[in-house]
């Protein structure tokens, strides 16, 4: 019997499944172990892990189980470069898909759903593979609204009430930088600058919309969390941007005085977005723009024409 061959017990620990469910992905789907010798129970093989692992992705994603075995017995097996013997298990032994707290999505559709399955499984792989699928087929705007931000908001909702689950959005938030971050990045100069304001740590929304200006061809310049007035007004008079975005989640965030000072620098942006739901909209200063959302921030951001200012960072 090969070395490498695993029963059924030590497949449903590394899959986060129970045996259960492997005896029923066997019996209705042909998705059980290859190798046999007579006299012992069948073993499952790498390859065998291999499909059961595309299986359990896509379930996790919402697609029908026979639709996901179908991809899963199509699917060409790449030979793993670990020795699956010394491999980890991916949730400890004994552990459920799923944990104990379930994340509220509301009425978003099954890949939204299957992205919180995998957060709460802490399963990296899985949440990648969601979101890196999304953003080729639907768009950055249309999988951070669709898919990210129901489940985003479904977290907040979960800690709001049980002070739980730290630990999800701690992970998830980085498999979405990284995806984002992994969007090409079209050359030429920006005359775009993002900022969080002073304090404000929440930046993923932000890292979204330089990936969906950089999908639509813009290229922008992203400072990050807890930008001090100061240093925004700085990167403001180096840069020269025709357009400046600041993004405040938390209304302690959200002080117009970082506003009014951007908007008093002597080269002034053409716009001025304050992004978020921090900002009082009724105290912004006039003819500061409030966009309701992603893609009207990337369509706003678009109306910017004409030659890029001459800049000292350029």
């Amino acid at each position: 019997m090969g070395d490498d061959a695993l029963s059924a017990g030590a497949v449903a620990r590394r899959l986060g499944v129970a045996v259960t469910t492997l005896r029923t992905w066997h019996q209705r789907y042909g998705l059980g172990p290859s190798q046999h010798v007579p006299g012992h129970h069948r073993r499952y093989t790498a390859e065998d892990l291999d499909r059961l692992e595309v299986m359990r992705r896509l379930t996790a994603e919402g697609v029908p189980p026979a639709e996901a075995a179908g991809w899963a017995r199509r699917s060409t097996v790449v030979p793993r470069p670990e020795n699956r013997r010394n491999a980890a298990p991916r949730q400890g032994v004994g552990a459920r898909a799923g944990g104990g707290f379930a994340i509220p999505v509301g009425r978003a559709g099954p890949a939204a759903r299957g992205l919180a399955r995998a957060a709460m499984r802490l399963d990296h792989t899985a949440m990648r593979e969601i979101i890196e699928r999304h953003v080729a087929t639907d768009g950055v705007v249309g999988t951070w609204d669709g898919v990210l931000r129901p489940v985003l908001v479904g977290i907040g909702e979960r800690y709001a009430t049980t002070s739980r689950l730290i630990e999800v959005e701690h992970l998830l938030s980085r498999c979405v930088s990284e995806v984002l971050g992994a969007v090409p990045r079209p050359a030429g100069p920006s005359r775009i600058l993002l900022s969080c304001a002073d304090e404000e740590q929440h930046s993923l929304p932000l890292e979204a919309l330089a990936a969906a200006l950089a999908q639509a061809g813009v290229a922008c310049r992203l400072l990050g969390a807890r930008v001090p007035t100061v240093a925004l007004v700085d990167a403001v008079e180096r840069t020269g941007p025709a357009v400046v975005v600041v993004w405040s989640h938390a209304r302690a965030t959200a002080r117009t005085e970082q506003l009014w000072a951007v908007l008093a620098v002597p080269r002034r942006p053409l716009l001025v977005m304050a992004a978020g739901p921090g900002w009082p909209v009724d105290a912004l200063p006039t003819g500061v723009r409030c966009p309701a959302d992603l893609a009207e921030a990337v369509a706003l951001a678009g109306t910017v024409s004409g030659p890029a200012p001459r800049s000292v960072a350029d």
